[in-house]
């Protein structure tokens, strides 16, 4: 089978040129985001593999039918970039679940430790010999509570790894799990009661601005902010207008909303238009990554190597258990 590979970085082909052949595939690799301009690439391929900013919407889903493509592939745990409606009968949609929580738990706390104790900002000071630390003061996080936004695998380990550091932990979840040996409170308890939020859930109609407004006004002062999981969790002006207020002490991103022009490119060269963004980076308590929480050598081969068995199950004809089946009741 024939694998179109889009938005490809040099680090995809790296992992995926060392597994696919063992499983006899064959990729073509684009750097384009998968659009309906760049579709055609596609052509007298089986399968398409996409990431987190390409959109697939019913337009391109339909053309990938029209040029014959049989599945989806998608090298990662989100699905909200995925018309799943529009695939639905058509096209089977394979994901990544798990690849590795750990490392967006642990990244997780490094955006928390480098925001509290301003480790970017240290660094930065002494590369230009500036050895003051004037500015630079933090506060324990012994003793302070995380609220955890999102028990899944990823959260879970979050929290073990916050509860290490001393701190007391409270979450919510619209699902909470059985036999839990943490508190779950209201989403509103967890507001009002959180030193710092560490949001662990996926994007969907219910979570999207999730952190808004109406949540940043229920939040303690000096409130630290954290996101792992997908930009449109949190409502940008608002997180802003909250920074720029004073009640939010600092926040970490490796998301954002409006990322898919900019994450994972070099725009160093350019000016950037989103103003939104210009703006996050200003402050000197905010601190703005790639998208890079998942990246580790575990999670890549994780990644090259579910995938390329997703599309084996689908060969074969086997049980699709990485599938995401839409339903008109309720998406997964």
């Amino acid at each position: 089978m024939k694998i179109a590979f889009f938005d490809t970085k040099p680090y995809d082909r790296r992992w995926f040129d060392r597994f696919a052949p063992e499983y006899g595939y064959d990729v073509r690799y684009s750097e384009s985001k998968l659009s309906l301009e760049t579709v055609v690439f596609a052509k007298d391929c089986d399968a398409v593999c996409v990431f987190v900013n390409d959109l697939i919407t019913k337009d391109v889903i339909d053309e990938l039918c029209e040029i014959g493509i049989r599945v989806i592939l998608l090298r990662c745990a989100g699905f909200n970039n995925v018309d799943l409606e529009a695939a639905y009968k058509k096209l089977p949609v394979l994901r990544v679940p798990a690849y590795s929580p750990y490392a967006v738990a642990e990244y997780a706390l490094a955006l928390l430790i480098s925001v509290n104790r301003k480790t970017h900002r240290a660094y930065t000071r002494t590369r230009d010999y500036n050895f003051s630390i004037n500015g630079l003061e933090g506060k324990e996080l012994h003793g302070k509570t995380a609220g955890i936004v999102g028990t899944g695998k990823i959260g879970q380990v979050a929290i073990n790894i916050f509860r290490a550091l001393g701190m007391k932990v409270i979450a919510y979840d619209p699902y909470p799990l059985a036999n839990a040996d943490f508190s779950y409170v209201s989403f509103s308890e967890l507001l009002e009661n959180s030193d710092v939020i560490s949001l662990h859930c996926p994007l969907t109609e219910e979570t999207s601005y999730i952190i808004g407004e109406e949540a940043i006004s229920r939040m303690k002062e000096g409130v630290i902010i954290i996101n792992t999981s997908r930009g449109g969790l949190v409502d940008t002006t608002a997180l802003i207008d909250g920074l720029v207020k004073r009640k939010i002490g600092g926040v970490g991103l490796d998301v954002y909303e409006e990322e898919e022009n900019y994450f994972f490119e070099d725009r160093s060269n350019d000016i950037l238009e989103d103003e939104n963004l210009v703006r996050l980076m200003s402050f000197p308590n905010a601190l703005i990554t790639s998208h890079q929480a998942f990246f580790t050598a575990e999670a890549m081969e994780a990644i090259a190597k579910t995938t390329l068995e997703n599309l084996k199950s689908f060969e074969k004809k086997l049980p699709l258990v990485n599938e995401i089946v839409f339903s008109e009741k309720k998406l997964p």
